[in-house]
């Protein structure tokens, strides 16, 4: 079964004027990113802004992305909704696309105990063909759930196609523990990309990131320079990295994501309400920064 590893990048979801998804710019999104280098595509995440849209719409970025990508990259689907139903649903289509396979947010909002929370992944891995990849997905700070090790371990036991989590909370202490799981045979990716290079050195797969979204290139430089064991410009590239993540709110506010598609000559697109754009002062802010790194990623 394929995994998620290296630079997998999180997709911004652009929405046009009139707040509908806008197929164009995110085909050129997903060719941007290919022609970049990264490894893995993962549409519909929280880059994705995954709540704010229908099941339709998510069925649409996923049937865009999968096209576009044809193949040249692995492309997993963010499947995790607020209801079960619409989970398995998201869940099977993406199957059903030619997806390489998915990831699924822990339930959100309403607190689950450790047994409803293995029941829910088993519920979804259950619903899918024995050989087709399920990341679980652990953000606890958004969730308001946690995904302990020893509940990873028992869903990993129950489902084979359970070959993976996306932990998007900077504990590496807990880091080590997911590596633990199937006597370290399993495939932990972090979201944090600011500690990619630390991920790696852990015997982690690779970075979820959001930030690649935008400005892939330091985060493959650092891929590229751990597999050529180039420990300077490992540091190099992830301290690049960092510093566009802080200016970029490291996904705190997709706003700043799309903005930065803009200056970079694509097409970011709009948010959807109740989150905003930035005002005319803040993308001024902004691209005042950006300035700075023009020449380093060309």
């Amino acid at each position: 079964m394929k995994k998620l590893y290296g630079v997998t990048t999180a997709m911004v979801t652009p929405f046009d004027a009139n707040d509908q998804v806008d197929v164009k710019a995110l085909k050129e999104h997903t060719n941007f990113l290919i022609e970049k280098g990264v490894n893995c595509l993962y549409p519909n995440g929280s880059t994705g802004e995954m709540y704010l849209l229908s099941v339709e719409e998510r069925k649409l970025v996923a049937e865009t992305v999968v096209k576009e990508a044809a193949g040249r990259v692995t492309v997993f689907i963010h499947v995790g909704a607020m209801t079960l139903k619409d989970t398995i649903e998201l869940a099977k289509h993406a199957c059903e696309i030619g997806a390489d396979g998915i990831g699924a947010v822990t339930p959100s909002y309403f607190s689950v105990t450790d047994r409803e929370m293995e029941e829910y992944y088993v519920a979804i891995s259950k619903s899918l063909p024995d050989d087709f990849p399920v990341y679980l997905y652990c953000i606890p700070q958004c969730a308001g759930n946690d995904l302990k090790p020893a509940v990873v371990q028992r869903i990993a036991d129950k489902c084979k196609n359970v070959v993976g989590l996306k932990y998007s909370f900077a504990d590496f202490l807990r880091v080590k523990d997911y590596l633990n799981t199937n006597n370290g045979n399993f495939s932990v990716m972090v979201g944090t990309d600011r500690l990619f290079s630390a991920a790696l050195m852990m015997g982690c797969d690779g970075t979820v990131s959001g930030v690649s979204s935008v400005y892939p290139e330091p985060f493959v430089n650092v891929y590229k320079a751990y597999g050529e064991k180039n420990e300077e410009a490992v540091r190099k590239n992830q301290k690049l990295g960092n510093e566009i993540a802080e200016i970029l709110k490291s996904g705190a506010n997709m706003a700043y994501f799309k903005t930065g598609l803009d200056y970079r000559g694509m097409t970011g697109g709009h948010m959807r309400k109740p989150l905003l754009d930035l005002n005319k002062e803040e993308k001024g802010q902004l691209i005042s920064q950006l300035e700075k790194y023009k020449d380093l990623v060309k």
